[in-house]
């Protein structure tokens, strides 16, 4: 009876206490996913009755013993004129300037969070920036295990005040939403620049998986081992590090001489950072899952490249695990692949970047609703954040206005369909190329490499079958010294020269026709991580004899 008694006076206490609350991703300004059913949800009193209203439509729901409630409201068509939300249970909020349109998430790692403010003609993008009805959200960096349900941010009209500080292709893939179907589009950011794809998943589904035993063996060894006291060590001793940078920069400022040192680099709290295994599903994700969207553009892929091999089965499980948590179906899901990046080879050979492209290109084939643009043209060799992000949006626009809004466009880079091996010549046959295949720069075709049986690839002669100016999707090619060819890849390498496109301008998506053993397969024992791991055995084995030695 007491213990009845003090729940009782418990409940009454928090009751007393509670308060209509909302979390920022339900705000002013925001943007409903038009033509579908969208979540509106927030906390109250335990057992407090909710009412949501908005366009003609009034929905009900009771706080659970959490606080938290969720309504459902009513599909409805785009609408540009401002409305607004009433909400009323323990007080009452009413969310402004709220419109219907199109809302799509935009993730990945610092090229997606790469701003505005540092592409190329930043200042006329900026400038132009007067997009009312364009509406911007961006979700703070939180790297943490502990599942967050609300982040610090709101909804803002898009304008030159803001846009600068938002994602680059973000911002140019709503805007030619936008001008092209005429409706209000929400866009949310959460990208963090580093991000590994293994961070945007929930830690419990990822452990579940055998695929993923390495990630989550590697992140338990890090986690033993790292400690707080020592971390606290390491920051002490940057500080120290940056003061006597500092000094010494003055003083070769003070005797005129160049100083080239970089400054010191801060140490990273891995246990709070943006590889951690669910630190970003936890910290950035799930605050917005649930929130009606249209899609997600994504850009990442660079810190897995030297695991492009995992990447393969990480990145589609990501995808769908995304979309089972948003219980929403299959969602649009388009993302970019990587840029040509690093220093050009001289002789084709193996690349963990061309693994990881291949990875993301196999994808779509695994998965539907999912697509890529190719931006082998776009990147900068020194730079792995290329500044051109309005190509990059705009090509993967292109996916979204085809396939989701009915659009007539070409929008698909020509992939390979068929190699035929036959005179001591490869014949290609390749896919979305309707009107042909062609070269820009120069006629002569480059970025291909064959081999033979021995497996030592050669930059290969290429022609487009009749001419780039015929309109056809074959390409022969053959080298010198390979009398029978067994393989053909094009475009792989860090940073491949190629000149292959469509007629309609899109690059030839990069591939290769032989399933040799990836450089980035721990299988392989000439892999990285394989050789790593024996130069680790050896010295072991190097100092358990020196121990050995030293006994005797």
């Amino acid at each position: 009876m007491i213990s009845r008694l003090v729940f009782l006076l418990t409940l009454l206490a928090v009751s007393a206490r509670a308060e209509l609350k909302l979390p920022a991703i339900i705000g002013d300004n925001m943007v409903l996913q038009q033509q579908q059913a969208n979540p509106v949800w927030g906390w109250d009193a335990p057992g407090m009755e909710v009412k949501v209203t908005f366009a003609g439509q009034t929905k009900t729901a009771k706080a659970g013993a959490d606080g938290k409630w969720t309504v459902k409201l009513d599909a409805v068509p785009a609408n540009a004129q401002p409305a607004t939300i009433t909400i009323k249970g323990s007080s009452t909020k009413e969310l402004k300037n709220v419109l219907v349109g199109e809302v799509w998430i935009c993730s990945g790692q610092s090229n997606m969070g790469f701003n505005l403010s540092s592409v190329w003609d930043a200042d006329l993008d900026i400038a132009q920036a007067k997009f009312p009805q364009i509406r911007l959200i961006s979700v703070p960096q939180v790297g943490t295990q502990e599942i967050q349900d609300d982040f610090k941010g709101q909804w803002e009209e898009c304008s030159p005040a803001n846009a600068g500080q938002f994602t680059a292709v973000g911002y140019h893939f709503g805007r030619v939403l936008h001008e092209m179907l005429g409706v209000p589009v929400g866009l949310i950011d959460n990208a963090w620049g580093g991000s590994a794809c293994e961070a945007w998943v929930k830690r419990d589904v990822l452990e579940k998986d055998p695929r993923f035993a390495a990630i989550s063996a590697r992140w338990k060894q890090i986690e033993s081992t790292f400690t707080q006291e020592a971390f606290d060590k390491q920051v002490a001793e940057h500080k120290e590090k940056v003061v006597a940078w500092g000094k010494a920069r003055a003083e070769a400022a003070k005797a005129g001489t160049f100083f080239t040192a970089p400054a010191p680099r801060a140490p990273q709290n891995l246990m709070i950072g943006q590889g951690r295994p669910g630190n970003l599903y936890a910290g950035v994700l799930h605050p917005t899952i649930g929130y009606g969207i249209k899609g997600v553009i994504w850009y990442q892929g660079e810190s897995n490249a030297s695991r492009a091999k995992e990447y393969g089965e990480l990145f589609p499980f990501m995808i769908e695990h995304w979309r089972k948590e948003w219980q929403q179906g299959d969602f649009p899901f388009y993302w970019v692949q990587l840029a040509d990046y690093k220093n050009y080879q001289t002789e084709p050979g193996e690349s963990d970047w061309a693994e990881l492209r291949e990875a993301q290109t196999l994808t779509m084939s695994k998965l539907p609703k999912t697509g890529q643009c190719v931006i082998t043209d776009l990147g900068e060799a020194n730079d792995i954040h290329p500044k051109n992000k309005r190509d990059v949006a705009e090509r993967l626009a292109r996916w979204a206005l085809v396939k989701d809004y009915g659009q007539k466009l070409p929008y698909r880079s020509p992939e390979l369909k068929d190699a035929k091996f036959d005179g001591g010549k490869a014949l290609l046959t390749f896919d979305f190329a309707p009107q042909g295949l062609r070269t820009i720069d120069i006629d002569d075709v480059k970025g291909f490499a064959i081999c033979g049986e021995d497996k030592k690839w050669v930059w290969a002669k290429a022609s487009i079958i009749g001419g780039s100016k015929k309109g056809t999707n074959q390409i022969e090619v053959s080298a010198e010294g390979v009398a029978k060819p067994v393989a053909v890849r094009y475009a792989w390498a860090d940073n491949p020269v190629c000149n292959v496109y469509s007629a309609e301008g899109l690059p030839v998506t990069p591939f290769r026709t032989d399933h040799f053993p990836m450089i980035t397969d721990p299988a392989n024992p000439n892999s990285a991580e394989a050789q790593n791991a024996k130069r680790a055995e050896d010295l072991k084995k190097l100092i358990e004899a020196k121990k050995k030695a030293g006994k005797k």
